[in-house]
């Protein structure tokens, strides 16, 4: 595992350990390798450990331990050899309908690649894509992996509101909104799942590492779907 990485404040109260300025999914796996160390391994005081693409960030309570502190456990947990840290990843397979109401913006990422809806619902359908973070909003996975057909810009003109489990695309990036939120991303469908849900033991139905796969469904089987689950 390479070791290359910086240090350096975020606040008062947190450290950023960054390994790159790129996304990469050998960099990701740094990332989350050293995420699960820390979180075995958690120095008292230490309030969270946050993963992102190549960085992590430590939160601490500064009454608690000091900045010095906190850089020193950091070096010499990142530095640490021996086994892969990193779970094997899991696979969660989300049901998307595409298309219609569910996804307004399918015929102008079609238009936009020269391509039919179906093709895009092929292509999007047919890719394994990974969880590099959660972030933006509670539960929001951005997932790599989109293939390089279906990169597509995001709106120029972004949403007020995006409904719950839209399945959209920005650059080259696809992603789930968990929730209800503003949006600038191209929505191409939605899933019938509650993607974040704070009730649940685990509110967020991704974390990060995960392995996303999406399966077309049609309007009826979303119905249904809603319909047994509410």
């Amino acid at each position: 595992m390479a070791m290359n990485y910086t240090l350096f404040p975020l606040c008062e109260y947190a450290v950023t350990v960054r390994f790159a300025d790129y996304i990469d999914e050998t960099v990701n796996d740094i990332v989350h390798e050293t995420a699960v160390r820390l979180k075995r391994e958690r120095k008292e005081g230490v309030n969270e450990i946050v993963p992102a693409f190549s960085s992590l960030t430590v939160y601490y309570d500064p009454l608690a331990i000091g900045y010095a502190d906190v850089c020193r456990w950091l070096r010499e947990k990142v530095e640490s050899s021996g086994q892969t840290d990193r779970p094997l990843a899991r696979t969660v397979v989300i049901p998307v309908c595409y298309g219609g109401e569910f996804g307004p913006d399918l015929p102008e990422v079609a238009r936009f690649h020269g391509i039919s809806e179906d093709e895009v619902v092929t292509l999007h359908s047919a890719g394994r894509y990974r969880v590099y973070m959660i972030g933006f909003s509670p539960g929001f996975a951005y997932l790599g992996g989109l293939s390089p057909r279906l990169s597509t810009p995001r709106r120029a003109v972004p949403r007020t509101k995006v409904p719950a489990g839209s399945v959209g695309i920005a650059g080259g990036q696809t992603g789930v909104y968990p929730l209800a939120t503003p949006g600038g991303w191209q929505l191409i469908g939605r899933t019938p799942l509650r993607v974040f849900d704070p009730h649940r033991k685990e509110p967020s139905l991704l974390s990060a590492g995960d392995i996303v796969e999406f399966r077309p469904i049609g309007a009826d089987e979303f119905a249904r779907w809603r319909d047994e689950h509410d």
